[in-house]
């Protein structure tokens, strides 16, 4: 049964989509990541903030064998026990201005009323880095790096709305991922009643079959014992054959319900 239960997980998991679309923040910003960098392990990546949404950002970067992490918090203390979950460096608020030219994917979600990073920051950043191109993803609300930003050549900047959007079309493609594996999950159910009653069938009839020999030696004595007395040889032949050809009642029974659907 535990058998049956894996090989119908893995075949939704290999003939569907059903686990490969993002539907959260975290996930979606780290998918978007993936799709513009071709791999991880040669970039690094600027975490501005140290919440929930970051913390499992982090944990997907992670994952993802991400060359390096910096994370900037306002509090060190629940940075740092972050840092030292994903292996990560931390550093202050106040240091993104000078560490930003070293980011090649910056993802921000503080609790901040204004924005932290700013167009002139970024300009500053894209000449040290000579122009090379610069993914900020912006998921906090209100936002954290300056719409302007949008606007500069080699920066690309998406946010939480962005995600939103690419969330919304993931959950579409899901729910069409879902209705194909219970489709998948009602075959393979199907086919495994069948094997289960054809197994249930078997098991009986073996158990017909013994009691079926026991009840035969039994009937043969008596019907031998009873010829020995003088019975009528004929009577007690038809007797004979009548109670072998019979199986027992609930035997019947298991054997007419085994192999019905």
């Amino acid at each position: 049964m535990f058998q049956k239960s894996f090989s119908v997980a893995k075949r939704v998991r290999t003939e569907t989509d059903i686990g490969a679309s993002a539907v959260s923040v975290a996930f979606a910003a780290c998918t978007l990541a993936r799709q513009i960098f071709e791999s991880l392990s040669n970039v690094t990546v600027l975490l501005v903030g140290a919440g929930e949404t970051i913390e499992l950002v982090a944990r997907h970067l992670r994952e993802h064998k991400v060359r390096k992490m910096v994370i900037a918090n306002r509090t060190r203390e629940r940075a740092q026990a972050l840092a030292d979950e994903v292996g990560a460096e931390v550093i202050a608020l106040s240091d993104i201005d000078e560490r930003l030219k070293e980011a090649d994917i910056i993802i921000s979600s503080t609790a901040s009323p204004l924005p932290i990073i700013g167009k002139g920051m970024v300009e500053r950043a894209l000449k040290a880095r000579r122009n090379q191109p610069m993914l900020l993803v912006d998921i906090a609300v209100p936002r954290d790096v300056e719409p302007e930003v949008g606007k500069l050549a080699n920066a690309y900047l998406y946010s939480v709305d962005d995600l939103q959007n690419i969330i919304q079309h993931n959950l579409a493609q899901r729910k069409a991922a879902a209705v194909q594996a219970e489709t998948i999950v009602e075959q393979e159910a199907s086919e495994f009643m069948a094997w289960l009653r054809a197994q249930s069938a078997s098991e009986t009839i073996r158990e017909y079959r013994s009691q079926a020999d026991q009840v035969r030696e039994e009937l043969t004595a008596k019907a031998l014992a009873a010829l020995n007395q003088g019975g009528d040889a004929q009577e007690i032949m038809q007797d004979l054959a009548r109670k072998l050809t019979k199986p027992p009642d609930p035997l019947a029974n298991q054997i007419s319900s085994a192999g019905r659907p």
